[in-house]
């Protein structure tokens, strides 16, 4: 590896460091009896109202349709995440002390297949909140599910609900992209190193 592709792994492993203390995704909901709104944030080891007492709020509304209440305790996500960003600030100071491109190459896919792998359990979780109802909820609507968007915003009944990445997922995002440039450069610069090698000889 080369010393800006290192750099940029460096970076891109630091970058981890940051998912500790700001949310990864946010879900909002408007409704004219909620004109401010009302939240959540999605940490990496816990679950938090946007404003103080949203969770609450939102549990509560939750238990009139039907869905299950949001605990963050008993989230097992929340307890290995923690982890895995450990993993990936660690890992990645080991591809840059070792400098090889093979490490890196699997640090970028372990990278993909794990953001890949938390949005699609992302959505089954909204799936399963809001399609596994309680059949002795105060307000049923036959036939009316409850999951929020994985990405954009959707109208639930009365509520306008929005889900996207915050900092923290943004982060993340930005520790894939310069993994993947770092990786290119890499290749490009041997690549053309190789090439020059045969007029060198010639030469």
């Amino acid at each position: 590896m080369h010393t800006t592709s290192k750099l940029l792994v460096l970076v891109a492993s630091l970058l981890f460091v940051a998912l500790y203390f700001v949310p990864l995704w946010q879900i909002t909901m408007l409704a004219p009896q909620y004109p401010e709104g009302i939240g959540l944030y999605i940490w990496i080891n816990e679950i938090s109202g946007m404003r103080p007492n949203n969770l609450e709020s939102m549990n509560i509304l939750n238990h009139y349709i039907g869905m299950k209440a949001i605990v963050p305790e008993s989230i097992p996500e929340l307890r290995i995440m923690p982890y895995i960003a450990g993993f990936f600030i660690l890992s990645g100071l080991v591809v840059v002390l070792r400098k090889k491109r093979s490490l890196l190459t699997a640090w970028l896919i372990l990278l993909v297949v794990t953001g890949s792998v938390g949005l699609v359990d992302y959505y089954l979780w909204g799936y399963d909140y809001g399609h596994n109802l309680d059949p002795n909820a105060a307000i049923k609507i036959p036939g009316m599910a409850y999951q929020p968007p994985l990405i954009g915003t959707k109208q639930i009944l009365n509520f306008r609900a929005t889900s996207l990445p915050h900092l923290g997922g943004y982060l993340y995002l930005a520790s894939i992209l310069l993994a993947a440039v770092a990786w290119y450069l890499d290749v490009k610069r041997d690549t053309r190193a190789n090439s020059q090698q045969p007029a060198s000889a010639i030469g």
